[in-house]
């Protein structure tokens, strides 16, 4: 049944290719752009886009990126060689023949592709990337690469980078595995240091240099500022960052940290005071909208080519009359070629969660399934997707009746914490119902990361926290029912 529907999801993304299909489609289309986006809440509008032409006006690029190796483990002549190199394409179409070369792409693609506006070949941050001291104790691949930093060889000659997507889009799973495509943060007992020390990409420096970067001529906390705020529901905590010193901002700044570490995020668009988890994209399949607030639609692997597009540089800010950006800073620096980003659609459309190696008993599971079932947990989370792909409505909202996305949308609310749906620019007054499949090795649930275990979720004596499901159950029947979310 299960492969019967995957197939059919194939047949509704349209992902058959043909072998003479070797030219991805055109990723940045003024007519999917048209009605992509959600409405945002407080506007009732959709959020705009650059225009075709100003995207593909940009400068494209497509390099390919290596390694930065431990120094204990690096191949005898490798820096020297890497010198010597001159700028590839990380996806070839000459080499895609099937669909087959397509996902393999992709997932090259997906692990290797760099954020090209944190590319530095400043010398003493280089230097950090091959000082032994900075990779004492941290975790080692098996080729012997470090996980996070790559050498980009540019025009310019070898730069340090830091990759776009597998640098938050990764999991370390119970087994010790790593997980790509999985969500940010691992569980507890099982923590891996991923990054090399010193290094000016993850968490709030990497935030605060990416933000510098990308809002040019802003001062660092103007930029900051920029990043999150939201005009027509303003929240003082973020409109401060305008006009405060940074050593206020500095003895202010304990209140953010859960935003930038353990898989939660900050996004942009979003806010420091209501962040959400990284997205576990390994049961993307499954799902017919894009982030926990489903701002935009997907409708195959061009949606999820566009999105990545956007949130790594070509997003104009305008909502309805609120310009975020300045004159100066509303352009597309930069665009991943094409096949690049229909190679990544590609492979996270063909992701499956990793199936639980060590599931109850079988008699265990029926009870939980029954359980489920008698619960009504499967309105929601329907067989075999184990979800709708529907929209549940934030607390307190009401779409307009001709919302363009009704026929999405279930007519109740469970309860959810608002703050992203109703107070940030991705509010869309909506929280997706999320697939249960791979439930079992995410570290935190719910999209605000409210729990860290689906025995807190289901603790009736857990502080309020949204989805009062299951709390009733006794002891026996939420053992029996937690087994078998543990098994999807």
């Amino acid at each position: 049944m299960i492969r019967a529907f995957s197939v059919a999801l194939a047949v509704v993304f349209g992902c058959a290719v043909t072998a003479a299909q070797k030219q991805s489609p055109r990723i940045w289309d003024d007519a999917a752009l048209a009605e992509w986006a959600t409405p945002v809440a407080g506007l009732n509008v959709r959020p705009s886009h650059y225009s075709s032409a100003e995207y593909y006006a940009s400068p494209e690029e497509n390099l390919r990126t290596y390694p930065v190796y431990h120094p204990d483990s690096e191949p005898p002549g490798y820096w020297e060689w890497l010198q010597q190199q001159k700028p590839e394409p990380l996806v070839d179409v000459r080499a895609i023949r099937t669909d087959t070369d397509w996902i393999a792409a992709g997932e090259r693609a997906f692990r290797d592709v760099d954020a090209v506006l944190l590319r530095t070949n400043d010398p003493a941050v280089i230097a950090q990337a091959r000082d032994p001291r900075n990779f004492e104790g941290l975790f080692k691949q098996p080729d012997g690469s470090a996980f996070g930093p790559r050498w980009v060889v540019t025009k310019q000659g070898v730069m340090l980078t830091t990759p776009a997507c597998s640098s938050c889009h990764v999991a370390a799973a119970p087994d010790g595995s790593v997980v790509f495509g999985g969500p940010g943060g691992t569980p507890r007992r099982n923590v891996r240091p991923f990054g090399v020390r010193g290094l000016p990409f993850a968490g709030a420096p990497g935030t605060l240099r990416r933000v510098q970067l990308f809002y040019a001529d802003d001062p660092p906390l103007t930029a900051l500022w920029r990043e999150f705020t939201t005009p027509w529901a303003p929240d003082e905590r973020v409109e401060r960052m305008r006009t405060m010193t940074p050593q206020a901002f500095a003895g202010n700044t304990e209140e953010l940290g859960r935003a930038f570490s353990g898989g939660m995020t900050a996004r942009r668009n979003g806010s420091p005071y209501h962040p959400t988890k990284i997205m576990d994209l390994q049961n993307l399949r499954y799902s017919r909208y894009l982030d926990a607030t489903a701002t935009y639609r997907l409708r195959g692997p061009e949606d999820v080519a566009r999105y990545m597009a956007l949130v790594t540089g070509a997003d104009r800010m305008d909502f309805g009359p609120h310009r975020i950006l300045t004159d100066g800073q509303r352009k597309v620096r930069f665009h991943y070629a094409d096949e690049l980003l229909y190679a990544i659609g590609r492979y996270l459309l063909s992701l499956e969660p990793p199936r639980n190696p060590s599931p109850a008993p079988p008699d265990v599971l029926t009870r939980g399934e029954q359980i489920f079932r008698r619960e009504t947990c499967s309105n929601c989370h329907v067989p075999p997707a184990y979800t709708s792909g529907k929209l549940t409505l934030a607390q307190g909202w009401e779409p307009p009746s001709d919302h363009p996305n009704r026929d999405d949308i279930v007519p109740v609310s469970v309860g959810t914490d608002t703050g992203a749906a109703l107070r940030t620019r991705k509010g869309t007054g909506f929280y997706k119902i999320p697939s249960l499949r791979g439930v079992w090795y995410r570290p935190l649930l719910l999209h605000d990361g409210s729990f860290r275990s689906l025995e807190e979720m289901f603790d009736r004596a857990r502080p309020d926290g949204g989805h009062p499901f299951g709390l009733s159950l006794t002891a026996d029947e939420r053992q029996a029912l937690l087994a078998f979310l543990r098994s999807l």
